[in-house]
C-alpha cells in the first residue's frame, strides 16, 4: 500500500501586480496567478520554501 501523501491548500488574497518578476513566477510555480484561486499541493519542503517567499500574497487554507 502506498503511503498517502499530504497536502496542503494554498489561496491567493493579494496581487502580483508592481511585485517582483520571481515573486510573480513563484505564484506560478504554486498554480496561482489571481486573486482568489485556490491550489492544493503537495507538502514539500520546496513548496513551503515558495510559499515562504510569497507568504505577503498567499494564506495557508488547510494544513491538513
Amino acid at each position: 500500500m502506498a503511503k498517502a501523501t499530504k497536502t496542503i491548500k494554498v489561496e491567493q488574497v493579494g496581487s502580483a501586480i508592481r511585485r517582483h518578476h520571481s515573486q510573480r513566477e513563484t505564484l506560478v510555480g504554486l498554480k496561482l496567478n489571481k486573486i482568489g484561486r485556490v491550489a492544493e499541493l503537495q507538502d514539500t519542503p520546496e513548496i513551503r520554501g515558495m510559499i515562504d517567499k510569497v507568504r505577503h500574497l498567499v494564506r495557508v487554507v488547510d494544513g491538513k
